[in-house]
């Protein structure tokens, strides 16, 4: 389902701009149906008001909770979500009431280091499946305040749908748009689509090397940027916006830790309005790539600071449950064949 389907759908019951902005804040913000000041009854078309609790309930079966996985320390959870069609994506709970949400099932991009990218494409989100994962969220956390588009997938190869379920969240969701974080490895359509949004999010660059060559064998297909266009693209898009770029790092032993990687990482962000977000890796079985002591990634997190770039060392949610991108999804999925359900 589409959000504009779900519009269309309102508008043809009869519902004018202010009903349907009013239903869609109920359900994007989890709200129960007699929630507020003014009751529905009072305000709504009948059409719609009768039709209201199958469409909720449409809604709800959007995504049905598969698994829950809890980290050690209970400020995160990964949670499996199953789709209509069978697949399935990850939706991550965040520390300091936040939520990771996942934009396509599969990638296409093949990041080296990642799991999702194993598998390929096998098809979209839809914009309302996107917004769903939000919404369950907020019934486990009625205070969530930031989602970002950091899950599964690569949100520029996804762009109608990701832009419209961010439009949503932030005219009807009640969130701040800076805390709407869309992430990418970094697109030419995406940043000019961005400049152009009517809900401008904080934009998340992931770099992880500052080595063309380097970066191109670590993500295979993404787009042909070097790295100094990237941070050009994505420095324009922060001042424009006035959010600070968060420029993404994951941290590899032996692969984007060393010195020219430090003096790589200087050079294309020393003065940018933006900050350098490093990951450890959380690691996966079978992909040729571990993660580095903490004590060193916090050496190297300091030397950049030393050096002019705002540098944050944070770690990766679900290290205690195999939590790394895509891993509970082909944990779930051993064995099982699916129908591939392209949805464009």
């Amino acid at each position: 389902m589409l959000i504009a389907d779900l519009r269309q759908r309102l508008r043809a019951l009869g519902a004018n701009p202010a009903h349907e902005s009013r239903v869609l804040r109920h359900w994007v913000r989890a709200l129960p149906l007699q929630a507020g000041r003014r009751r529905l009854e009072h305000y709504l078309p009948r059409p719609v008001l009768d039709a209201l609790p199958g469409l909720m309930a449409e809604l709800d079966g959007l995504l049905t909770l598969r698994s829950e996985h809890a980290s050690e320390d209970g400020s995160s959870a990964r949670l499996l979500l199953g789709l209509a069609d069978g697949q399935t994506v990850e939706t991550v709970l965040l520390p300091r009431d936040g939520v990771c949400v996942s934009s396509q099932v599969g990638c296409a991009v093949g990041c080296q280091f990642c799991m999702t990218g194993t598998e390929g494409l096998i098809r979209q989100v839809s914009s309302a499946e996107i917004v769903a994962q939000v919404v369950l969220a907020r019934r486990k956390n009625p205070q969530l305040k930031k989602v970002v588009f950091m899950g599964m997938g690569e949100p520029s190869h996804n762009l109608t749908n990701v832009l419209d379920a961010i439009t949503l969240l932030g005219s009807e969701g009640g969130l701040a748009h800076k805390q709407l974080v869309f992430s990418t490895v970094g697109d030419e359509r995406a940043f000019a689509a961005l400049q152009q949004a009517t809900v401008k999010p904080a934009l998340a660059l992931s770099l992880h090397s500052s080595d063309a060559a380097k970066r191109e064998r670590l993500l295979p297909r993404a787009p042909r940027l070097a790295p100094e266009q990237l941070v050009e693209a994505a420095d324009a898009y922060g001042r424009a916006s006035g959010y600070p770029v968060q420029y993404q790092w994951t941290l590899l032993q032996g692969v984007n830790d060393g010195p020219e990687e430090l003096d790589g990482i200087v050079r294309l962000l020393k003065g940018r309005y933006g900050l350098l977000n490093m990951i450890p890796y959380n690691e996966v079985n079978g992909l040729g790539f571990t993660r580095p002591a903490w004590e060193q990634a916090r050496e190297i997190a300091a030397t950049l600071h030393q050096r002019g770039v705002l540098t944050k060392l944070r770690d990766s949610a679900g290290q205690d449950v195999e939590g790394g991108c895509g891993q509970l999804r082909a944990r779930e999925a051993r064995g099982r064949v699916l129908p591939i359900r392209r949805l464009d």
